[in-house]
């Protein structure tokens, strides 16, 4: 406990490594192993009517990668929160995270009530433990993606091989980037932020409309929980055929046309 507090009074600044456009504010960040790069090709669709800020997450990108830190969801939104103070927004904006990044926004969506005017949710990784799934095949298909992630945090040197394969043929330049400099925040992410998750109760917290954007080939989205969020009344779930987990031009048009909406109204 004393030193999630001497954190959380310490949080570190992140390195905002975009702002651009002008008009309503649209903050972006990104997923784990990858940077800001990832909105390559969605920052160019808002910029002329929005003003567009991307942000990397808790080590990842050109943010720092504290000593102890443990890459929890209250620490990266700790460090996200700190980070967008400093900014000095007026006014609510738009919060789109995309994989990791939509776990962090949503965490810090369902502390910071009056920051936001919207959440934008883009690929996200929604896991539940799988023993309160009643489905046999959603909570097999749930099991597997914990047994993976563990195999992945278990073995670097596999991890990081396939990682450098996978990057050498990714869509996006750098989308994709996982060494020994970035294992541990790898690593403790996977571990405490997306396997030890509780993105469903933050989403029941969150009093701002939510827009859950998702490719219909991702093959990081469980089923199950994907499917009890849309039960959620205040989210709205649009689904993109034929794209998967990375923003592609086709994923973010799709992204970009949900951000230019007016949002849902929010009912209490």
């Amino acid at each position: 406990m004393a030193r999630w507090s001497w954190f959380r009074r310490d949080a570190p600044l992140l390195s905002v490594t975009g702002d651009t456009g002008t008009g309503p504010v649209v903050v972006m960040i990104h997923g784990i192993a990858s940077s800001s790069v990832t909105f390559h090709h969605l920052v160019p669709l808002l910029e002329p009517t929005h003003r567009c800020i991307t942000i990397d997450i808790l080590g990842f990108g050109a943010s720092p990668s504290p000593e102890g830190a443990t890459y929890s969801l209250d620490e990266h939104a700790a460090a996200l929160d700190r980070t967008i103070r400093s900014l000095g927004l007026r006014q609510p904006f738009t919060l789109v995270g995309h994989s990791l990044g939509s776990l962090i926004a949503a965490r810090y969506a369902a502390t910071h009530r009056r920051a936001l005017d919207r959440l934008v949710l883009v690929s996200s990784p929604i896991y539940l433990p799988p023993a309160v799934l009643g489905d046999p095949v959603d909570r097999a298909s749930m099991g597997a993606y914990f047994t993976v992630y563990e195999f992945l945090r278990m073995n670097p040197s596999f991890t990081q091989r396939t990682a450098a394969a996978l990057a050498t043929v990714a869509p996006i330049k750098n989308v994709l980037e996982l060494t020994e400099k970035n294992w541990q925040p790898f690593m403790l992410s996977l571990q405490n932020a997306i396997e030890s998750q509780t993105t469903l109760a933050d989403l029941s917290r969150v009093r701002v409309p939510i827009d859950l954007v998702y490719g219909a080939l991702d093959p990081f989205l469980a089923p199950g929980g994907l499917a009890i969020v849309q039960q959620l009344r205040h989210v709205r779930a649009h689904r993109v055929s034929g794209v998967a987990h990375i923003i592609r031009p086709k994923l973010a048009q799709a992204v970009a046309r949900v951000v230019a909406e007016p949002p849902a109204t929010w009912v209490e």
